[in-house]
């Protein structure tokens, strides 16, 4: 894949997302409307994937949609480190901490779709 530098430029100013966010609404059909526009996501969800940047030495993150057992889209957060030889970032597992799990793999969740969880009076929304 022929990329910029990655991740290129993080910062853009709120009316080019104002205008970024609208383009995508309006492109939608009406049956997609009723889709996901955004993700509303917990702090403590980002907070544990980064800790993978000192264990796993991750270089990105990677978020994959995903429906949970409600039915909601939800997005599912996971660690990438670089391979040089491919260019490609490849996905790398923590171990998980709960004995849920049992010590397996683990990807991060807690995520939750907007609507309904968005906030109506944000220009990102209108």
């Amino acid at each position: 894949m022929a990329e910029e530098k990655f991740p290129g430029k993080i910062e853009i100013g709120l009316s080019t997302g104002e205008t970024w966010t609208r383009k995508y609404r309006d492109s939608k059909d009406e049956e997609s409307k009723k889709k996901i526009d955004s993700y509303l996501i917990p702090l403590e969800s980002l907070e544990a994937v980064l800790r993978l940047k000192k264990t796993l030495e991750i270089d990105a993150v990677r978020a994959y949609i995903g429906l949970n057992e409600l039915g909601e889209q939800n997005l599912i957060f996971v660690g990438t480190k670089l391979d040089e030889k491919t260019g490609i970032y490849k996905d790398v597992f923590a171990k998980g901490e709960s004995e849920e799990n049992g010590g397996g793999d683990v990807v991060y969740d807690g995520s939750r779709p907007c609507p309904p969880y968005g906030d109506p009076g944000s220009p990102m929304s209108e």
